[in-house]
């Protein structure tokens, strides 16, 4: 038998090729799958991480009727939060520390400010990054705004009117004379301030957790609150001047989270119907949209029940009712989505009972600001609806 080595060895090279190709595509495959196994694993935990974060909270803010608010922002806006652009995990931009641990999170596709640690009791909580925060900033009339999230009874977000970061040096009257209000799901109190409840609720019964509509407006010397469409707290005389403001959680157990957006201080605000007369027009930044829509927020209503009395007390007065946006997004759809925003409220007004012949709507976009577009505060005064006296 004549063995040929040649062929033997071209043979066994080619086995070898073989062997060594099943090998490489098996460690490919296996090298595959654990590469889909390990996105899977960084994606789940991304999820749990944020899903632990907001615990599937679903928002509910309960039976309100705003047809009956009247509370009205401030006229020019001196500081505004929406959130836009901040990234998990990281501290606020437009916020200093004063004590806890406080981030950054996702709720519901927003963006939230997320008390993890902060116990106000112990001086917990943050206050606005302002240019003259060592100073008295908050004017003789101003207005504070902002959504909270209420888990369960029994849990407080704290407003001090004093800015506990960068206010410690004011003298002693003011040190010991600082006030502070209570919101929790169902009352409202404070330093000073006896307990109201929320109208509906007896004791700490308040029904399904949600966010509620948090509002203050202070003139000189008279505080209002607002919890949703109530109001809940009439002081005719505070006997003290609030410097500065400090926004904290506190919650006894430790276990459960605080959540807070939207936060707005505004100065003012004049009569609306004072602006008519002096002025030819109203302009308010009261009037708030979803972001890139034109649903009006609940909490506008203050604002639109003003100008319906004022349409209801003088038959006579017809308005145009101008939008206007900020310089953020495309020209084009600025102009669109301010038209619109206008449309549906001059459809509220005459839902609400005034003849459509009496309104008019216009659309104007970006083209005429009021302050420049380089700050959140710019960007919301220009964020405006105007009442032209026709």
């Amino acid at each position: 038998m004549i063995i040929n080595y040649g062929e033997r060895m071209k043979n066994l090279t080619l086995l070898f090729i073989i062997f060594t190709f099943i090998s490489i595509q098996g460690q490919i495959k296996l090298n595959l799958k654990k590469g889909v196994n390990l996105v899977k694993e960084i994606t789940e935990t991304k999820e749990k991480k944020e899903i632990n974060t907001v615990d599937k909270i679903d928002g509910v803010t309960g039976n309100v009727d705003w047809n009956k608010y009247d509370f009205i922002s401030g006229d020019i806006i001196i500081f505004e939060d929406n959130l836009i652009g901040e990234k998990n995990g990281e501290f606020p931009s437009q916020w200093d520390l004063t004590k806890g641990t406080i981030e950054n999170a996702s709720m519901d596709g927003e963006n939230v400010i997320y008390f993890i640690n902060c116990n106000t009791n112990s001086g917990g909580g943050i206050v606005p990054l302002m240019k003259n925060c060592k100073e008295d900033y908050l004017p003789e009339e101003f207005t504070i705004e902002f959504d909270a999230y209420f888990e369960k009874p029994g849990l407080d977000y704290k407003l001090y009117f004093l800015d506990y970061k960068n206010q410690q040096n004011f003298d002693k009257e003011v040190q010991e004379s600082r006030k502070w209000i209570r919101f929790s799901q169902n009352s409202i109190g404070g330093e000073g301030i006896s307990t109201n409840w929320y109208p509906g609720t007896t004791g700490s019964t308040k029904s399904a957790p949600g966010w509620r509509h948090i509002a203050v407006s202070f003139n000189k010397r008279a505080l209002k609150a607002y919890l949703d469409d109530s109001r809940i707290i009439n002081i005719p005389n505070m006997e003290y001047n609030p410097t500065g403001i400090t926004l904290g959680f506190h919650n006894p157990s430790g276990k459960t989270k605080g959540y807070i957006k939207n936060i707005r201080i505004a100065q003012g605000a004049v009569p609306l119907y004072d602006k008519v007369t002096t002025d030819g027009k109203i302009v308010t930044t009261g009037i708030k949209f979803d972001i890139n829509k034109a649903t009006i927020k609940a909490e506008s209503y203050g604002t639109i029940n003003s100008i319906l009395k004022i349409l209801q007390d003088s038959p006579a007065l017809k308005f145009r009712i101008e939008g206007h946006t900020d310089s953020d997004g495309d020209d084009a759809d600025n102009l669109t989505l301010s038209e619109a925003r206008a449309k549906a409220i001059m459809d509220k007004l005459v839902e609400l009972g005034i003849e459509q012949n009496r309104l008019d709507y216009k659309g104007l976009g970006e083209t005429k600001p009021v302050s420049p577009n380089t700050t959140s505060e710019g960007k919301a005064n220009n964020r405006r609806v105007e009442f032209i006296k026709l």
